[in-house]
Order: structure tokens, then sequence, then C-alpha cells
């Protein structure tokens, strides 16, 4: 049979050489049907014939022909949209790409030029030292200083002379020569790319600028972006105090903006702006922004307390359309931070154009691509949550825990006192408004009282230690840090139930299941539910556990990425999880410091379930590099609680030891995922290249040949190092636990750890009964007596847990006893072989 998609709709080529042609009313019947179901089977396209009275004199045979070609003409369009799409994309970027070149090439020649002129005038600066006269010296030097504009007038046309002045130096610095750019480190310009991203150097304050093609049209890429608010995650608000029309068509508003401090260790800034909003002569829309002062008689904004007076240069947008739809826009930020107004350690955060690009810059740029992607996409995503709802979600998150971080009087916020020591910081709200929607019914028609909302929060510095891995252990391994009792407490603020849930099951790490919501564009951020399986918070929860559920933001999770803020933000939901649910979030947030450095961005990624124990041996990692990632980084800890008034003292007094003890497990995961714990060799890592770790090994390969009569490693070599790298690489789960009353594990192999879902860290809080069954338990009593008599025993294959709560299965396992230098039993080694996750 011939048959070609080429043909029209209604045609189809049978093996006669004859068309067979359809009437319109077919067409739309079979076009209905192709809805529904576009590859019905044999039996469904007989079926369809009986159902259908209009196609009752059509063979099968020819309605799988049509169905054939239908699929091929729908394939055709899709690919040729998509071809489309990517070269209207490449279009637009190679614009973008000629006007970069032609500003480079300016630029060059601006630079060959200034550097003829230096030259000469470095000999003439070199004749003028000779002259006795100092006015000469002086005068010589004059054009490099920068003339002080002189104070202007608030009136509407001196405003208009600010605003013009804005547009034209905001111009020069999104198309011209005004600052020198360079290509901010890690990003790649290309069609898949987020926009073509440079930072500044060498100028006054820290500067970003982005170059991008975004599916929107100009105006509401504009309305998008002057709502700073709803992208920018660091901004509390923005007043429009004024607005000006002007005789052009533009409007000139004045306005005040503040943005959240990032860490408890400084202060949040404002700013006191003009903003400027035209459309130039060839169509483009600009909206350009610039801090006001020395105007006189005109209106001002005093000090605010907790805010340091910032200012920004002239920034903003350029947004022009695209021909097939859509817009190219330019973003400039330029700002001075005011970076005195920290301590030194943070003070790289606030003089880094790297982290200006990433927090501000880049964020625009992905709020607008992000937009334009939900309106291509269906409206409802997981759980029935429209896109822009969960986006709201994620935004209320990182909002709610901003506003505890920062903790403004205004907003109901005030301090208590502490025990004498300052390393946690609690505060109490108790105002309306932070209450409003905590205090409603339980489903089961208890009501849940609660008069105040405590937060306790501390920051520390992180010596290291990259930021993304650190995160992403937290996220894991939850256990390894949280305690559920809190979780069940700080749950029980919001009214509690059965909540149901649909979605794929991602990850189980013991009795936390992640459901995912929903990913923001590129994976850079995704939204969560965890499910804390069999909380117990009281004793009639010890009886029947409840399951506690918590929306949990992830973000800066990416290693690769220069100057990342990596956040993990979380409260607990109820039984409804309405959109406008009431949160309190808690979390973290961590952000290298060494950003201002403007290094390149680290090239490496790393499994974290074996984060912990092996450098260039890591088989997911490929190692660690000592000189990769950041050096230093500064992590904020934030909690609320809602808590009933008389109950104040012990919610503080649990808080406050709550973020010391989580401080403590973050210093000892810090310390154990930080590259510095690399040995002199690329193999192991201390504390595996200690000489207690290689008299181990040296001892437990001794053991196994004295009791069982052959060697446990192929490996020939003597050396106590050898072989412990040997023992270490051995594809069996190898692993030693104490001589106790309750056996614990002291040490295991790369393949012992990936079969306990653990680190060498985690390692000794798992006790020997916990990997077992009842029956492996039962089993194991058994044998013990044997195994301290006999120094060995073979079990039969079963299966074990993992501390995860995954079970695994194995063939078979051999025990033996471990005997020390002086023949005394030191602790007992089990070999697990053949083992799988079931």
């Amino acid at each position: 049979m011939a048959m070609s998609c080429k043909d029209g709709k209604n045609l189809i080529n049978m093996d006669n050489g004859k068309y067979v042609r359809y009437t319109p009313e077919q067409v739309e019947a079979l076009e209905r049907l192709y809805h529904d179901c576009p590859k019905p089977s044999s039996i469904r396209r007989q079926q369809l014939i009986r159902e259908c009275p209009i196609l009752s004199n059509i063979e099968p045979k020819q309605i799988k022909v049509w169905f054939q070609n239908r699929r091929c003409r729908e394939k055709q369009r899709k690919e040729a949209s998509r071809l489309q799409a990517v070269n209207r994309k490449l279009t637009a970027m190679n614009k973008l790409l000629m006007e970069e070149n032609d500003r480079l090439q300016k630029q060059v020649s601006q630079l060959v030029y200034e550097n003829g002129y230096f030259r000469q005038h470095t000999q003439n600066t070199t004749l003028a030292s000779k002259d006795t006269s100092c006015e000469s010296v002086v005068t010589s030097g004059q054009h490099h200083l920068t003339p002080q504009h002189p104070p202007r007038d608030a009136s509407p046309a001196g405003l208009l002379s600010i605003a013009e002045e804005t547009l034209t130096e905001f111009l020069s610095k999104a198309t011209g020569t005004a600052v020198e750019w360079v290509q901010m480190p890690g990003m790649k310009p290309g069609p898949d790319s987020n926009g073509i991203v440079a930072i500044s150097h060498g100028c006054t304050g820290v500067g970003a600028r982005a170059c991008g093609l975004v599916g929107l049209e100009p105006t509401r890429v504009a309305e998008i972006l002057k709502d700073r608010p709803s992208w920018l995650r660091d901004c509390r608000a923005v007043d429009v105090l004024n607005v000006l029309p002007t005789a052009n068509g533009g409007t000139i508003e004045l306005l005040y903006m503040q943005l959240y401090a990032p860490t408890t260790l400084a202060p949040g800034r404002d700013f006191w702006l003009l903003r400027y909003t035209s459309v130039l002569e060839d169509g483009s829309l600009v909206v350009c922004e610039r801090s006001l002062k020395n105007t006189q008689n005109g209106p001002s904004m005093p000090p605010v307390q907790h805010f340091v007076r910032a200012e920004m240069l002239p920034s903003g947008y350029l947004v022009r359309p695209c021909e097939g739809g859509g817009s190219i826009i330019h973003i400039v930020d330029h700002m001075d931070l005011e970076p005195w107004s920290v301590p030194e350690v943070l003070r790289p955060l606030y003089e880094s154009s790297t982290v200006l690009a990433q927090k501000t810059t880049m964020a625009a740029l992905r709020q607008l691509r992000q937009i334009a992607q939900e309106a291509s996409q269906s409206n409802v995503t997981n759980w029935g949550r429209r896109p822009a709802a969960l986006r709201a979600l994620s935004q209320r998150l990182s909002r709610g825990f901003n506003e505890a971080l920062n903790g403004f009087s205004d907003e109901g916020w005030s301090m208590i006192g502490n025990d004498g020591m300052d390393d946690v910081t609690i505060l109490v709200n108790s105002s309306p408004d932070k209450l409003m929607g905590l205090n409603l019914p339980f489903s089961n028609g208890f009501p849940a009282v609660s008069s105040a909302v405590l937060c306790a929060k501390a920051s520390m510095l992180l010596q290291n230690v990259p930021p993304a891995i650190l995160l992403r252990f937290l996220r894991e391994h939850r256990s390894e840090w949280a305690d559920n009792n809190i979780d069940a407490y700080a749950a029980a603020a919001v009214k509690v139930g059965p909540c149901s849930l649909q979605g794929s099951r991602v990850g189980n790490f013991g009795g936390q299941v992640i459901l995912p919501l929903a990913h923001t564009i590129e994976h850079e951020e995704f939204l969560e539910v965890i499910k804390l399986e069999g909380v117990c918070h009281s004793p009639e929860d010890a009886i029947m556990p409840r399951d506690v559920f918590l929306l949990q933001l992830c973000c800066g999770m990416d290693e690769n990425a220069v100057g990342t803020c990596a956040e993990l933000i979380f409260a607990p939901i109820d039984a409804t999880f309405a959109d406008d649910a009431p949160l309190l979030p808690s979390g973290f947030r961590i952000i290298p410091l060494d950003s201002g450095k403007e290094a390149s961005s680290p090239n490496r990624t790393l499994d974290l379930a074996s984060a912990l124990e092996v450098g260039a041996g890591n088989r997911a990692s490929g190692g660690f590099s000592a000189n990769s990632g950041c050096t230093r980084s500064v992590m904020t800890i934030a909690f609320e609680f809602a808590f009933e008034s008389n109950m104040q003292e012990h919610v503080a007094s649990m808080a406050r030891q709550y973020i010391r003890s989580i401080i403590s497990s973050v210093q000892r995961v810090a310390l154990a995922l930080s590259p510095s714990h690399l040995g002199s060799q690329a193999g192991l890592r201390s504390p595996l290249g200690t000489p207690e770790a290689q008299t181990l090994a040296r001892w437990i390969c001794q053991s196994y040949r004295s009791y069982l009569g052959v060697e446990l490693l192929k490996s020939s070599s003597e050396g106590s190092e050898s072989i412990l790298k040997t023992l270490w690489h051995h594809s069996d789960a190898i692993m030693c636990c104490s001589l106790k009353a309750m056996p614990v594990f002291t040490f295991a192999n790369q393949a012992g750890l990936d079969m306990l879902e653990t680190t060498l860290v985690a390692l000794q809080d798992i006790t020997l009964e916990k990997i077992f069954d009842d029956h492996g338990r039962k089993t194991l009593c058994s044998e013990f007596p044997q195994i301290m008599q006999q120094g060995f025993t073979c079990l039969q294959g079963g299966i074990c847990m993992s501390s995860m709560g995954r079970p695994v299965s194995y063939e078979r396992a051999v025990s033996w006893k471990v005997l020390n230098e002086e023949e005394n039993a030191h602790c007992i080694c089990f070999m697990f072989i053949n083992w799988s996750f079931v």
C-alpha cells in the first residue's frame, strides 16, 4: 500500500492507485474521533464505524490509513512550528550578538584612543613634574575629576530634566560603552541560555546587564518588571508616592523602595527613586530609574530605622518588539549598596556584581520567561494547581521567611530577653495580621488557639563547603538535623488532617516522602510537598502516629552557578492545602561570600547519597577538587512557631535549644562535606586516610584470613594504605559494628555506605538491629554466640533495611570477629554479598 502524508486531508492513496475522497461531514467526524483517540486499535476502528453511521461505507483499512496520515501531518505541523520558533529565537539572538559585537568594537576603539591619550598624558606629566609650579600639575589632571551636578529644581520641569538625563545615561549603559561589561563567569550565550549576561568592571558600585528574548509583548514585559515585589524576592515594598505625566506621553514616578536584608548580620536597604517610562522614536519602550538627590524644594524621604539608604545609579529596561512576536529586552542594574554599613566579612555580598546579577538581573529574566512559558502551557498542573498559583505559593514562602528573618517592628515583631548567649535571637509577634488565618478549627472540630508567633534565628559562618551541596544534603537527609516532635508541634498551628495528595513519589528518605509540585524555568527552583510519616507529638499520637505535611521551596542547588544563594524554606500545611492557606515559613539560607572575587564557577557534580565518603574515588561525583567551589559562606537559620501566650517562656527555651542543635548538626555535616578533607592523594579522604583506618583495614583482612582460611582481598599488596584502598572499593558491602549491648556501626566501605544509604558521619547513629527485620534479628541473636566462640558464621540470604527505610536483599552474608594486635576482640565485621535494593 502506498500512501503519502502530503495528500489533502480528505484523500487517501490506496493499493489500486486511486484516491478515496471523503465528504466534509466524514472528515469532521474523523477529526473528532482523532481528537479523542489519535491511534485507535483495529477493534477500536471497527467500533468507530459501528458507532458513527456516516462512516459505515468506509473500510477499516481506509480508516487506518486516514489516521496514519493524520498523525503524520500532526507531527509535521509540530515540527514545523518548533523549527519556526527556534528560527525566530536564533534570529533574535543573532541580532543581540551583532549589537553586542558592535558595542565591543566601539569599546575597543575607545580603549585604543584612551591608551594613546594616556601614553601622551604620561609623557606630559613627566615633563610637568620637573616644573616647580604646582599649578601646572593640578591643571594637567583636571579632566579626571568627576563633575558634581548642581542641585536640581524639583519642579516638573526639573524632574523631567533629571528623567531625560537618566534615560540618556541608561541607554549608554544598555547599548553603549558607558560601562565596561565583561561576560559573567559560567554564562554561555546561546539560543538555550537565559540570555547574554555581563557584569561591570572597574566602575562605581556594582552593575549587571542582561540581554534576552522573551515571548511577551513589550507592554506586558514593562508591566511585569515595574511590579518589582512580584519577582524580586528581596523586595519588601515599592510605594509610588507621586505620578507626573510628560508632554511626550511618558510618565515620571517618585518611588520609595525597601529591600530585605539577606541575613541577620546586616540591615536592609532602601531607595528614594525617580522612574521614567517613555517610548523611543523606533517604538522601543523604556523604563529607567535612578536615585533622587540634590533636589531643591522637592519631596524627600527621611532616613528610616533599620534601613541603610543605598543609591541606584541610572538603571532600567529597554524593551523592543521582535518580529514574529515577543520582545527583545535589555536589563541594566547599577547600584551602590553602601558596603561600609555591614561587617567586613559580609562586604563581598555588597561589592559583587555577580551577586547582583544572580539576585536581581537574572531573576527578572527568569520571571518573564516563566510567565511566557505558563501562557503556552495548560492551565492546571499537579494537584489541580495553576502555574501562577504555585508561583504565588513559592513567593509567599520566600517572603514569609524574609519577614521572620528581618523582624521589623512595624510588622509587629519585638525581641525578648535571652539566656545571656547571643548566638540565637528570639522574636515574638502577636499582631492580628500575623495571626490571621492561624486560629482555624481542626478538621475534627476542636479549636487551635494561637495567640502569638515566635521566631528563633541565627547566622553562622561556614568554611570551605559548597552551599549547593550542603543544601542538598539538608534536604535529602532531614532526619540528621530535624526533630520530628518539633515538626509535629509546628504543624499543630494549622489544622492537620488526612491530606489527600496525588503524584509521583520521587524520594523516600527515612519516613520523608517527597512529592513534586512544580519546577520553574530551567529547574532552578522547585516546590514540593514533604510527607513526614508516623510523627508522634503527644501520647495520643504514640497510639496512632500521624503524618505531617510540609510545603517546601528549594532553590540554588546548581553547583555550577556562580554567586547563587541556596535556600531551603518550608512550612506546615493543612489538609485542604488551599492557595491562601496560612504559612509559617522556616528554613535555611546559604550565601557564598567569595563571589566578590568574580571567580569562574566550579565544574563538578556530586551525588549526595555518598557525599561524605570519597573524593576522586566516588563513583557518582568524579571527586572534589581542592580548589573548587567557594571557601566561605554565611548560613542564616530562622524557624517560626505559633504558641499560646502562657507558653512563651517554654517555647522560647525549646526554640533556642532546637536552633543550637541544628547549628551543631550543620557544623558536623559541613565539616564532612568540606573539600579540605581530601587526603594528599586522589583516592581517599580523611578519616579514611588516617593511620587508625589503615590499621582497622589490616585487622579486618587478617582476621578474615585467620578464621575462614582464605584471603578477603585479591590484591597482594601488603601496605596498609593499599589494603584500605582496596577494601574501600570492594564490590561487596563490608561494615563493622562495636561490641556493645546494642552494637552500632563504626566503619563501612563505599558499598556498605551505599547499601545503608548513609554517610561516615551518620554511620555511628545506626544500630545493628535497626537494619534487620524481626526474622533477621532472631537469626542474628541465635548466631551471635557462635561468632564469639567460633570466630565467624555464615548467614543465609534475606532482607534488611537501609537507614532510609528501603528494603535491601542480599544473597548471603558472612560475619567474623576482628582481632587487634593483642588478639583481643575489637569489633564484629559483616560482609553482605550480592546485595541490591528491592
